[in-house]
């Protein structure tokens, strides 16, 4: 048996700056408030989440994927700084965009920190990509594919035949 999806997934992603945070991924990637909302501890508690309340700004994708940033009463501690990889359950955020090349002075005035080069890298002749950090250290994966429909040919089909 699986799990039968209803809607896009969502992901939650614990901060700091809720409200700095929450420009970036609406200034720079480009998605939108929804909502937000306090959770109190008792809630927080009761799902194994933070021993006190914390506040969620839910933003969306124009896909309708959604981030909720979870910003707890008692700050979060940071994680030690390393490559992505090197940490057991690391974890980052897949963006698949056109035009990488001219995301990287928005990305940079915006706060982000890049984890190797600040340029697109050509990782096969029909793919660049580019790994940064949030301004508060989320890993961000931004590729851009050159045929976007052979990448995902079940979002790029015709599925009136």
């Amino acid at each position: 048996m699986s799990v039968k999806m209803l809607v896009p997934m969502e992901v939650g992603i614990c901060c700091v700056d809720l409200p700095a945070l929450s420009r970036f991924y609406q200034d720079v990637l480009g998605f939108t408030f929804v909502a937000q909302v306090q959770m109190p501890a008792a809630a927080a508690q009761l799902v194994g989440l933070s021993e006190g309340g914390y506040s969620v700004v839910r933003l969306q994708t124009p896909y309708g994927e959604r981030i909720k940033l979870l910003a707890p009463e008692r700050a979060p501690v940071r994680p030690e700084p390393g490559l992505i990889l090197d940490r057991q359950n690391a974890s980052y955020l897949t963006f698949i965009v056109e035009d990488i090349a001219s995301l990287v002075d928005d990305l940079k005035n915006a706060g982000a920190s890049f984890c190797a080069e600040a340029a697109p890298i050509q990782l096969r002749p029909d793919v660049k990509a580019l790994f940064c950090r949030d301004p508060e250290g989320n890993v961000l994966e931004l590729v851009e594919y050159a045929d976007i429909a052979a990448y995902r040919p079940d979002l790029f089909s015709d599925r009136s035949a």
